[in-house]
């Protein structure tokens, strides 16, 4: 290019519609051979106006946009003799009005560069992490469960409190502690039940779930149930459960204590000891004891022992009951999520958590892994972006201040990793890179659509010939 200024402007051929303000008509227009503050195909525009203006030749930057070349052999232009040869691409005639070349001159010399960020993804934009929400309304249902459990807790710990309380208060109580104090020749083992007794139902947690409902306002949020239960709330909830279940143990311990303090343990007839694998399983009576669970009829001498039913049978039972409540109120009165559902959950989430690395994956393209692509979706899209960022040098891919893209000629070789490097690092020769405008997967599209050009006469060969595709 033959300035900074021509180099600005070199997008305005490209056929978009002129837009208003000067940042639009930079982005739309400029950007494929310029950069604001630094060198590209052409130098850097950032403080050109003023130079022109420092150099007496402000009235002449119009006439050097609309014809670079008769500015130059008129002579009349320091400014255009002096950077002429910065490019060996000559910048063709545009065809830009005097308000749109303010517009975007204003737009150069106020532009502020971004803050830079290490992680972007394909728009641009921060890279969030993938969120999982919890299941919300199962939280609920175990919620539901758990607080259940916690009443029952609670009545159980008021209970025995009061029955403790009641029996310490009793006078056959004080007595028989006063005989033992008296027989310890210690006094303060009373006090010390009473501070056993108070701590006891001091272990009552007061902890408050800061538990949250859905935002009305958020759409997003207008499938959750009324109350959102995080699983955090419910690790608190067991927690509180499991403290509430050793205060019952405790006090049921220290009633049982108390209470053989003053009524002696019943003295139990040694029987023959019957083996604990043998009292789990069947719960037999001993031979010798069975004449005390025969039964009256009899068939043929043959007589009929009453003996119970085997324990590890009857806790089955008992827990097959347990199981059939608990299935119940879980899946008819909770609707909690079946095996079906589950599954699909477990889909969903396994889905977006493919979907998030093939989106972090398809921008890891570079030169030695890039493919050809051929599906007409890649390839709309690749037009679409040769359109706008390359027709202003190439055309139609037939040349003009660049290279014919349709024949066979190449100057840097015709495989796709040849020409995603071109397009992405550029070249010596005023081709710009394009790796700060496009992301990897564009970079790949376009150079898939050049592959894809059919020949078009055009500007002369250069490079080398390869054979045909």
């Amino acid at each position: 290019m033959k300035t900074n200024l021509i180099t600005l402007l070199c997008g305005l051929l490209i056929g978009f519609p002129v837009m208003s303000q000067g940042e639009g008509l930079f982005k739309a227009k400029c950007n494929t051979c310029h950069a604001i503050d630094k060198n590209s195909t052409g130098p850097w525009l950032k403080g050109v106006k003023a130079k022109w203006n420092d150099a007496g030749e402000g009235a002449l930057i119009y006439e050097w946009v609309k014809n670079p070349a008769a500015l130059i052999a008129s002579g009349k232009s320091k400014m255009a003799l002096a950077i002429k040869d910065f490019s060996k691409s000559d910048m063709p005639p545009q065809q830009a009005t005097p308000e749109e070349i303010d517009q975007i001159l204003d737009y150069v010399d106020s532009y502020t560069p971004p803050t830079p960020t290490d992680d972007k993804t394909p728009t641009g934009d921060p890279k969030e992490p993938v969120k999982l929400l919890p299941d919300y309304h199962g939280n609920l249902t175990i919620f539901y469960a758990l607080f259940g459990l916690i009443i029952v807790l609670l009545l159980a710990i008021i209970l025995m409190s009061n029955s403790i309380l009641t029996f310490v208060k009793s006078d056959l109580f004080k007595d028989k502690l006063k005989e033992k104090e008296d027989k310890d020749h210690s006094g303060g083992l009373g006090k010390l039940v009473m501070v056993i007794i108070a701590l006891g139902t001091l272990f009552i947690p007061n902890e408050v779930l800061a538990l949250s409902t859905p935002d009305a306002t958020d759409p997003a949020q207008a499938t959750l149930p009324w109350l959102k239960v995080e699983n955090v709330d419910i690790y608190v909830m067991i927690c509180i459960n499991i403290v509430l279940l050793l205060v019952v143990i405790y006090l049921r311990n220290l009633f049982n204590n108390f209470y053989y303090m003053v009524y002696k343990r019943k003295e139990k007839t040694v029987k023959p000891k019957q083996s604990k694998v043998s009292k789990v399983l069947v719960d037999s009576v001993p031979i010798e004891d069975e004449a005390s669970i025969l039964m009256d009829h009899e068939y043929d001498g043959i007589r009929e022992l009453d003996n119970n039913l085997p324990p590890w049978w009857v806790w089955g039972f008992y827990l097959t009951i347990l199981f059939a409540v608990g299935y119940l109120l879980y899946f008819h009165v909770f609707n909690g999520a079946n095996q079906e559902t589950e599954y699909k959950n477990e889909m969903a989430k396994a889905q977006t958590e493919i979907d998030a690395y093939l989106k972090e994956a398809a921008m890891n393209v570079d030169e030695t892994n890039v493919t050809l692509l051929t599906d007409a979706a890649a390839l709309q899209t690749g037009k679409s972006i040769f359109e706008a960022n390359c027709t202003t040098c190439h055309k139609d891919g037939s040349g003009d201040i660049g290279p014919n893209l349709t024949d066979n000629f190449w100057l840097y070789g015709n495989q796709i990793k040849d020409v995603f490097g071109t397009i992405k690092n550029g070249t010596s020769n005023g081709m710009p890179e394009h790796a700060s405008k496009l992301n990897p997967v564009q970079l790949q599209q376009v150079a898939s659509y050049v592959l894809s050009l059919k020949y078009i006469p055009g500007k002369a060969p250069q490079g080398t010939e390869y054979p045909k595709k």
